[in-house]
């Protein structure tokens, strides 16, 4: 579809025109033209951006779609809206369905039911058959039907000697493992952050002592076998600290955070509201400046939304009971910026870094390539509510909330989807 977005700052650091306020013309999917205030063409869609940040569209390195089985929560179609609407032209979906995303048949499923969509919709593979943690998948064969990583999404690997094994196995034919960091022996039970408030809550905490000698171990394994591997959703300042020594130490390690974890805090939970429990729990203030750092630093390669979408019936509950996540892929942009990411940050850790992790061909605002973009206002309100809320679930205690940051216009396989002002 052939369009001109006009009066765009660009922020790509790949692009010539990085930086620089220029109308973006594209035709038949590629970009055209990249000059100042250009002249529209006959049958052409004109978008005003009137001072919006270009960038390569968003990429998510960890979310929940409940297809196959769970759609109830969420399905290809809400999820790639959802998705759509925060930014994100493409996502990197978990595989803890019903079955199992653990075969190539599964991998199949999703790459076709997703296929012709704006969004790029990318399988990870489950490390172990039924996330048990005792039998290796079929990662090799999942591989080749095109799972780009392998992943045991929230769940924690606990037996050392089968995760030497499929670290191993995977090291044989390029696969990565994300690895979620959780020693459940230290962690018990409990659901919120071990610290004072958790006392006054009267409920047990999960010491960040549980995080961080997972992430310890998991550098140990990974040192041995010279084999990569991803942290997915770091929440403490000590993981930070654990992780920056190991890639001085030369350990091909990766991470990434979910973005709430870098505004919300243990405090949020004094009302029992129960969506903000979430997986690893919210941690401190203090994390939460270390976690920033540590995206700034380096330290931490990516942001994520680490989408989960609940049914009522597992969110409307008491806390203890209720299930962990929160549906996150549209606040992910208005939480970044809350955070004091620049746009440049944004364009790295959202957009550039997660591809980069997965070897997926990185968009280029440039001509002649591909037009795969975001558009931004980085200081729009927009109301979000169940008019704006594009997901099948309602389990985020931002509804109800005026953000600032608003996604105006996503572009990718020859498709756009705009959202005006007027959206809410």
């Amino acid at each position: 579809m052939n369009l001109l977005v006009k009066g765009i700052l660009i922020v790509d650091p790949n692009s010539e025109f990085n930086n620089q306020i220029c109308d973006v013309r594209v035709e038949k999917g590629k970009i055209s033209a990249i000059e100042n205030k250009m002249d529209p063409k006959n049958g052409e869609e004109v978008f005003e951006a009137n001072g919006a940040i270009l960038s390569p569209g968003f990429f998510d390195l960890n979310c929940a779609i409940g297809d196959p089985g769970l759609e109830t929560k969420e399905d290809i179609k809400t999820g790639t809206a959802t998705a759509m609407a925060g930014g994100f032209t493409g996502i990197a979906v978990l595989p803890n369905t019903k079955p199992v995303v653990q075969s190539k048949g599964e991998v199949a499923y999703i790459l076709n039911k997703a296929k012709d969509n704006l969004v790029d919709v990318y399988p990870i593979g489950a490390i172990s058959r039924d996330l048990e943690g005792k039998e290796i998948a079929e990662l090799f064969d999942m591989k080749n039907a095109g799972a780009v990583a392998f992943s045991d999404g929230s769940k924690a690997i606990t037996d050392d000697g089968f995760l030497s094994r499929a670290m191993q196995y995977a090291l044989g034919f390029g696969g990565l493992l994300m690895l979620y960091p959780e020693n459940k022996a230290i962690a018990g039970k409990s659901q919120v952050n071990e610290s004072a408030n958790n006392v006054l809550l009267g409920m047990k905490g999960v010491p960040a002592l549980a995080e961080e000698m997972q992430i310890a171990r998991d550098i140990f394994l990974a040192t041995y076998h010279n084999a990569p591997i991803h942290i997915s959703n770091i929440s403490t300042a000590g993981s930070v600290a654990l992780i920056k020594k190991a890639k001085k130490d030369g350990v091909k390690i990766s991470c990434d955070v979910a973005a709430h974890q870098l505004i919300f805090t243990e405090e949020l939970l004094n009302d029992f509201d129960s969506n903000y429990k979430v997986k690893p729990p919210l941690r401190s203030k203090t994390d939460n400046k270390a976690l920033i750092a540590g995206l700034k630093d380096g330290t931490i390669d990516a942001v994520c939304s680490q989408h989960r979408p609940h049914e009522i019936e597992f969110k409307d509950v008491e806390f203890e009971i209720a299930a962990y996540g929160i549906i996150a892929l549209q606040t992910v942009l208005p939480l970044l910026l809350q955070a004091g990411l620049d746009p440049a940050l944004i364009v790295e850790k959202l957009a550039i870094n997660p591809r980069k992790l997965l070897n997926l061909p990185i968009p280029v605002i440039k001509l002649g390539e591909k037009a795969n973009f975001t558009l931004y206002h980085p200081t729009q309100e927009w109301v979000y509510n169940s008019s704006s809320n594009f997901s099948k679930s309602n389990n985020s205690p931002l509804l109800g909330k005026a953000l600032k940051g608003k996604v105006t216009l996503v572009y990718n396989n020859n498709q756009f989807q705009k959202y005006e002002p007027s959206n809410h």
